[in-house]
């Protein structure tokens, strides 16, 4: 049996520079992941299968439609005579959240077939078949903080930052991410939000990172609150913890995200948001 750590992805920017003619939008983003994550093994004396258990199990749908084993399937297309197995997901981040845990749990699974099969991480068969199955996935392939472009297929070499204590808060909504796009109201051919270079050279040093990421935003986030105020709820209440540094919603949401000195500040904010809000999903972690 081989278990692979599924970070969650946090999008620490998410610049919207249009809407291309094929439909998809072009982004930028800075993302980097979380010690929060999921744990998916892989048994090759076992049949070809998914078994997912975990707290957050029930919402991650069909095992049959989950990403995992379409990553696998389009890596077989690509990999003659594949040696595949029983995966076993146990699902503990919030599903649909944008936090990315659909395509790191895909990504780990690659990971996996290609430590069985003798693949190097670098093979472009695995790129591909990551690709195909998800517009997160590569980023996700080795997690690390990186740049993405694109509509996610264009991953940067990794970006030097800080370990970056953090609070992520989900307020226990599902937002749609294709809704998030129609809510930007954008045709094919559209520019976004965002115009301009964005930043690229970023700093060790979290005094001077934050300033940084001010400068850039999420252009998802006004979308999200409009289709869910209480994303605006879960934004303000880390916004009144003590010692915050930087609050920002991920990805597409509901999840939101504050930055803090270290992990004892950290901590103590997230108590104190799990207190006020006790049924909301509130995890201190490490962002690396």
């Amino acid at each position: 049996m081989r278990t692979e750590r599924a970070p969650a992805k946090i999008n620490l920017t998410l610049r919207v520079l249009g809407r291309r003619m094929d439909g998809f939008h072009e982004l930028e983003s800075l993302v980097a992941f979380a010690g929060a994550c999921d744990l998916v093994s892989l048994d090759p004396d076992k049949p070809f299968g998914l078994y997912v258990e975990g707290p957050t199990a029930q919402a991650a749908g069909p095992d049959s439609d989950n990403l995992i084993v379409r990553a696998a399937r389009n890596l077989e297309k690509r990999v003659p005579e594949l040696r595949l197995g029983r995966f076993a997901l146990k699902k503990r981040l919030p599903v649909g959240a944008g936090v990315g845990g659909g395509s790191s749990d895909a990504a780990a699974a690659l990971r996996l077939l290609a430590g069985l099969n003798g693949i190097p991480l670098d093979d472009p068969r695995l790129y591909a078949a990551a690709a195909e199955t998800g517009s997160d996935i590569p980023v996700c392939l080795t997690p690390s903080a990186r740049m993405f472009r694109g509509r996610g297929e264009k991953v940067s070499p990794p970006v030097r930052l800080p370990p970056l204590a953090a609070v992520l808060v989900n307020p226990g909504v599902h937002i749609s991410t294709p809704d998030v796009f129609r809510a930007l109201r954008l045709e094919p051919g559209a520019p976004g939000p965002s115009r301009g270079p964005g930043v690229d050279v970023f700093t060790e040093d979290l005094g001077a990172l934050v300033p940084l990421l001010e400068r850039d935003a999420n252009d998802l986030e006004p979308p999200a609150i409009t289709l869910s105020p209480r994303v605006a709820d879960a934004l303000n209440a880390l916004r009144a913890a003590p010692d915050v540094r930087f609050v920002r919603m991920s990805g597409s949401g509901a999840t939101v995200f504050g930055l803090f000195d270290n992990c004892r500040r950290a901590a103590r904010a997230a108590k104190a948001v799990k207190a006020a809000h006790p049924d909301w999903w509130v995890k201190p972690t490490v962002l690396r």
